[in-house]
């Protein structure tokens, strides 16, 4: 996929990049694939607003992509790629041999007609499935099993991966995007392959109007506000000297840290690389 941009004709338009998305499926969902997705956005059950900013958007549905792939030793062929508007990268509807259709998580590469399989020591081939002590050391994977049966949970936006780096014993030492080396149980599942629209962070919105589609609200800034609705509130102009820049409920926003589960820090080889300043 590359890059769209646009003449000027007018001032959103100047600065407007886009995806060009013309090779992808330009017809309707798969239709026993998809479900009514809840138009609620940032409420809870009980209508509150829990998450600020959220709202509206355009109607969509939601496409049931499997990312637990336990339909073993049955070869697949992928009959389309698709966009889905639920998520970043593309998707792919796979038809299976025995006629069931499913929609996965589509890698780069990878093309209408070619054929996948999910298994024990399958071919380290793009799109196929496999646990991890199947899979060679330095090899791109994406939807990767935290615990083997949950379901892929790491490695699943656009263009994301992560690199299968050593052995520990029954566990396999992964290197995430953001360079920290976790161990996870090398039952776990995990699909070969970057995936696929790299692109998406060149993405330039080009009007506010495109944020609303998204169901994005406006943003009002803390340092605008009044003492009594933000801590960053009050004061005559910009007056936002001596203040420690924190959120609405008074949590810090520059680099605390804020992960507290030491059940898991046993699992964490070597941690995130730190910002530099």
């Amino acid at each position: 996929m590359t890059l769209k941009t646009y003449k000027p004709y007018t001032k959103s338009r100047r600065g407007t990049i886009l995806i060009d998305r013309s090779g992808l499926w330009k017809g309707k969902p798969f239709k026993s694939l998809v479900s009514p997705k809840n138009p609620r956005k940032g409420r809870n059950n009980s209508g509150r607003i829990t998450s600020r900013n959220r709202a509206g958007g355009h109607k969509k549905m939601y496409r049931e992509v499997d990312f637990y792939r336990k339909k073993f030793d049955v070869e697949a062929t992928v009959e389309r790629i698709e966009y889905d508007p639920n998520r970043s990268c593309y998707i792919m509807l796979v038809k299976f041999e025995d006629g069931v259709y499913k929609y996965y998580l589509a890698p780069q590469k990878i093309n209408t007609g070619d054929k996948i399989v999910n298994g024990h020591k399958k071919e380290i081939k793009i799109g196929n499935c496999m646990p991890l002590q199947d899979i060679p050391a330095g090899i791109n994977i994406h939807n990767v099993e935290i615990q083997p049966g949950s379901g892929g949970k790491i490695a699943r936006s656009a263009g994301t991966s992560v690199i299968i780096s050593g052995i520990d014993g029954n566990y396999s030492l992964i290197k995430m995007a953001s360079g920290e080396v976790r161990k996870i149980d090398s039952r776990s599942l995990a699909t070969i392959g970057v995936l696929s629209n790299p692109d998406q962070k060149n993405i330039k919105i080009g009007k506010a109007g495109r944020s609303r589609w998204l169901g994005r609200r406006p943003h009002t800034r803390g340092v605008v506000m009044n003492p009594v609705d933000h801590p960053l509130g009050g004061g005559e102009g910009k007056s936002a000297g001596g203040r420690h820049p924190v959120s609405r409920t008074g949590q810090s926003s520059k680099g605390l840290k804020t992960r507290d589960n030491k059940r898991t820090d046993k699992y964490i080889i070597r941690r995130r690389k730190k910002k530099k300043d």
